[in-house]
């Protein structure tokens, strides 16, 4: 009896022994469930000029860290520089027109219409009087003729006009060009300030800077090679633009969301690094072959993005293999 007993005891204990093991693997396994793989990925700023020429200058080096315009190189600029200079010559040379259509004849040219009508205005005066007198004397019998008479009205009529003729002339000499010509020169200053513009521009281009703060990843040139338009000289990678890419399967997909926390785990480092879910795929990344049966679902795997603090970022590197776990949000 008492061997039964002791049977039944040990019986029991195994059983109670195998009950907490098979708990505690289950728990493991819900834990490796929750815990999956993933990689950090960076999404690479590429500096380039949208012009060509040979690199005179490479400011920065592989692995430095830069701020917002820190310049990082520039290419060789003589011909940007040689169409600057004559656009800003033009722009010169458009400006003393405008302003000269705008102005009127020079000062000695109106100042000879002046006394040309000083003279005349004083011709009028004495015309004006010979026609006084002559028509007074018409009044007198055998005092005047009438030939006489006519010949006084006639100059007198003659310097009348030509008086109004050189105040014409003087007011249109102190007016300036047409407005047409002022207004086509006006323009033309304009179009040539444009030009100066587009010639600034070119030029700034082959002196590039930082466009946001970051890691030099990578410069793909050297000093004296010849670089084509277009093609990038310096790799950044801003903190912000590191992130870490999951692939969730559909069974887990259903409870994150955009702002999820997220904490990843790094081979060597403690403590794990808390992140935020920032992009979840729409569309699953492996389809079954044939029919999305039951059985099939559990092979449809999901995109999800988790983006980190850029004091956080800064610590991760691209290509590293991390662990991935998702938090509540509750």
């Amino acid at each position: 009896m008492n061997a039964l007993l002791g049977t039944r005891g040990c019986v029991k204990a195994c059983l109670g022994s195998a009950c907490w093991l098979l708990w505690i693997l289950a728990s493991c396994t819900n834990q490796d469930r929750d815990r999956m793989q993933g990689y950090v990925e960076g999404e690479f700023v590429y500096v380039a000029s949208p012009f060509a020429g040979a690199l005179e200058s490479l400011q920065v080096q592989r692995g430095a860290q830069v701020k917002a315009g820190d310049p990082l190189f520039w290419l060789d600029s003589t011909s940007e520089k040689s169409v600057r200079d004559e656009a800003e010559r033009r722009l010169a040379q458009a400006r003393a027109t405008w302003e000269d259509v705008k102005k009127g004849k020079r000062p000695s040219e109106i100042e000879a219409i002046q006394a040309q009508l000083k003279q005349v205005r004083a011709a009028f005066k004495l015309s004006e009087r010979e026609f006084t007198r002559q028509e007074g004397l018409m009044g007198v019998p055998g005092a005047t003729v009438e030939l006489d008479f006519d010949r006084a009205r006639s100059t007198r009529d003659q310097t009348r006009q030509r008086v109004a003729e050189l105040e014409a002339e003087l007011r249109t000499a102190q007016l300036g060009s047409r407005s047409d010509q002022v207004i086509a020169a006006g323009a033309e200053v304009r179009a040539r300030e444009a030009a100066l513009a587009k010639a600034d521009w070119e030029l700034s281009q082959k002196r590039q800077k930082a466009p946001k703060a970051g890691l030099v990843f990578d410069t793909l040139y050297r000093e004296g090679e010849w670089v084509a338009a277009g093609r990038p000289v310096v790799a950044l990678l801003p903190p912000h633009n590191i992130k870490v890419r999951t692939f969730v399967p559909e069974t887990l997909i259903g409870r994150i969301h955009p702002g999820h926390p997220v904490r990843v785990s790094v081979d060597g480092v403690r403590e794990p690094f808390v992140g935020t879910v920032s992009y979840i795929s729409p569309k699953a990344e492996y389809t079954p072959p044939v029919i999305y049966s039951q059985e099939s679902r559990t092979k449809l795997v999901f995109m999800v993005e988790t983006v980190f603090a850029p004091d956080i970022a800064a610590s991760l590197h691209p290509g590293q293999p991390v662990d991935v776990e998702f938090g509540s949000d509750r």
